[in-house]
């Protein structure tokens, strides 16, 4: 490994120019606003920025500071973030902003420790946030940084073990510029999303490529070490687009599980996979139609592959009339056709109603 302290100075000088340079113009970087730059990291920590722009501005726009985001219903913030997955997020950012308007009288806390203390921000949101905001003295370290940093120094700890998270925090809290704390963050995070890609990066164009232990032994495709992937499963989703005179049926997830706070359709789950005629002779099916009358199925749709981090889901849409409701109305929401718009739904459901022009 490269010597840390006769190296730091340089790095950190080297980064900060090519950021100065290369840097990609977005709004959250033209504000030292926290509110600002909180809501801009969680909506890019999973999704690239040519993606979330579009999410961050829509949210912006209709929460443009603490109070509006705390006195909005959860079910409009999920609205307005759906499509962009992991929906605990948005929840959390509903509850911490109730949180600031109580506890710190509606202004976006300075302290570092007491930003973390808010739901859903963990070390590096809370480094990004103060270091952005007002230059504080903490390193942010995300995949972006995690890739730079084990290349530089041809690091072999796995990213994803507990000492590896440790190594690389002490790492990047060594390198980091005390004076331009937040311009050397953003310099590090843009180096890793601009020029130390995963795939293919073009080193030689590298301003930190002669410190660069993986590139000096070539084995830049190498980093960073994984101690391996983690074990997915497979569901199989049945949603039934329920109609009757206009009308349909849907309900809202509260279970510990996916998509919580989010609407969907009637659902039945199936451990294998399913098809019309064995769905059709299960308890649960026969339950959910009781007192219906006559069921008519008029399409089902191909099955529909949703890929989610720890599973993968297999769903197929029924859309059945019915003559009578039934039970439907006791344990379903009963809405028109047209109010579907209305209610946040996962983007599967989204996709599926998009593409059938319902």
């Amino acid at each position: 490994m490269l010597n840390i302290t006769d190296h730091n100075p340089l790095i950190s000088e080297r980064l900060i120019h090519w950021y100065q340079i290369n840097r990609r113009i977005l709004p959250w970087r033209e504000t030292t606003d926290p509110y600002i730059i909180w809501i801009s990291e969680i909506i890019l920590q999973q999704t690239r920025v040519a993606q979330g722009l579009d999410y961050f501005n829509r949210f912006i726009t209709r929460f443009p500071d603490v109070q509006a985001l705390a006195e909005a219903s959860e079910d409009e913030v999920l609205k307005y973030w759906q499509g962009l997955g992991y929906y605990s997020r948005a929840r959390n950012l509903h509850t911490a902003a109730k949180t600031i308007m109580q506890q710190f009288g509606g202004k976006f806390p300075t302290d570092y420790s007491e930003v973390k203390s808010l739901k859903g921000i963990g070390d590096y949101t809370a480094a990004a946030i103060v270091s952005f905001a007002w230059n504080q003295p903490y390193a942010v370290v995300d995949g972006n940084v995690y890739r730079v940093l084990s290349r530089l120094f041809a690091i072999e700890t796995p990213i994803d073990s507990t000492q590896g998270k440790k190594e690389f925090a002490e790492l990047a809290s060594a390198l980091l510029s005390l004076k331009e704390a937040g311009l050397h963050n953003q310099a590090i995070m843009e180096l890793g999303a601009l020029q130390c890609v995963p795939q293919n990066p073009d080193c030689s164009a590298c301003p930190l490529s002669d410190m660069c232990m993986a590139y000096l032994q070539q084995n830049v495709s190498s980093f960073p070490k994984k101690q391996g992937k983690t074990k997915t499963r497979n569901r199989y989703f049945h949603y039934l687009y329920i109609i009757y005179k206009g009308t349909t049926w849907i309900q809202k997830r509260q279970e510990e599980d996916i998509w919580k706070g989010l609407y969907q359709f009637p659902l039945i789950e199936t451990e294998q996979p399913c098809g019309w005629e064995e769905l059709s002779q299960q308890e649960e099916w026969k339950k959910l139609f009781h007192r219906c009358g006559n069921i008519t199925v008029q399409a089902i749709s191909p099955v529909r592959k949703h890929v989610l981090s720890h599973q993968t889901l297999y769903a197929t849409f029924y859309q059945i009339e019915v003559e009578h409701t039934g039970d439907l109305s006791s344990n379903y929401q009963q809405i028109t056709r047209e109010e579907l718009d209305s209610y946040a739904v996962p983007i599967l459901i989204h996709k599926y109603l998009i593409s059938f022009d319902l």
